[in-house]
């Protein structure tokens, strides 16, 4: 590696809206994120089909798509 040219790596703790922390390597000083693997819908299981036919709902609703009733 070419000298003088790299940034510094510093251990960080990376802290989460929910209040979970964890240790991380980065050029940054601090990190703050919204959502966390502790948290997020998709690794909790707490995701489910309503709240996912709700967001196609709101998209067709946003940009004028019509439902087809049979």
């Amino acid at each position: 590696m070419k000298k003088n040219i790299h940034p510094e790596n510093h251990e960080v703790t990376v802290t989460c809206a929910c209040g979970e922390t964890f240790k991380a390597v980065s050029t940054k000083k601090e990190i703050n994120v919204e959502v966390c693997s502790k948290c997020h819908p998709f690794y909790t299981g707490k995701q489910s089909r309503a709240s996912r036919a709700g967001r196609v709902d709101k998209f067709n609703k946003k940009y004028g798509f019509e439902t087809k009733e049979a």
